[in-house]
């Protein structure tokens, strides 16, 4: 394997360029593994070049996102997925919803947001009230229910396409008036395209100035 001769040298660095991108998905994920488990053994600094932004998140300990050759962000996958820097790195590293919205003050003053899927708390409370924001609500954060409880902090939708994955499902949703947001729920659990739906957020948002 070539990276077991480039480590034979004990090289500081080692340069991986798309190298598993041929592999098929079952071979690809044992393969990297191995390789990062070598890696990490040896104590060598590896460089990941990929278009592939599972692989970038699940295997990297530090992410740069590129655009048109700039750094839009670096950070930790968590930072980067969680805390993207605008929409564009949002949508680049993965599946996102991003809403309109308006940014308010909460019930006791603390700085959330309002979208078609209700009232949310922000990641950073430096927005100023009352401002026009694109607003990131990863699926995964976004619950399903089979019925609108009384008083619950959720919307109606009706589910237009469902994509199952075995493990989960992506599941589009629309909202009257909201236009279409996706959730991932269990696999088990996915409901059926023309289903009634509603919608709940869970955790807090990043939101960015619109314009």
């Amino acid at each position: 394997m070539a990276i077991a001769r480039a480590l034979a040298s004990r090289p500081r660095l080692v340069l991986l360029d798309e190298p598993f991108a041929a592999l098929d998905a079952g071979l690809r994920s044992t393969v990297r593994a191995d390789v990062l488990g070598a890696l990490r053994a040896t104590g060598t600094t590896g460089v990941l070049v990929t278009h592939d932004q599972d692989e970038a998140l699940s295997a990297a300990d530090y992410v740069a996102v590129l655009r048109d050759g700039t750094v839009t962000q670096a950070g930790t996958p968590a930072e980067v997925y969680q805390s993207p820097a605008d929409p564009w790195t949002a949508a680049f590293v993965g599946t996102a919803n991003l809403l309109p919205g308006i940014t308010e003050a909460g019930p006791g003053g603390e700085p959330q947001v309002r979208t078609v899927l209700g009232s949310h708390p922000l990641r950073a409370a430096s927005l100023e009230p009352a401002r026009a924001v694109t607003v990131l609500v990863r699926p995964e954060q976004v619950t399903l229910s089979a019925t609108l409880a009384a008083g619950a902090a959720a919307v109606a939708g009706i589910v237009t396409a469902a994509s199952y994955h075995g493990h989960d499902a992506l599941v589009t949703v629309d909202v009257a008036g909201g236009g279409l947001v996706r959730a991932r729920t269990p696999g088990a659990a996915a409901p059926a395209v023309g289903d009634k739906v509603a919608l709940g957020v869970d955790a807090p948002v990043s939101a960015w100035p619109s314009g």
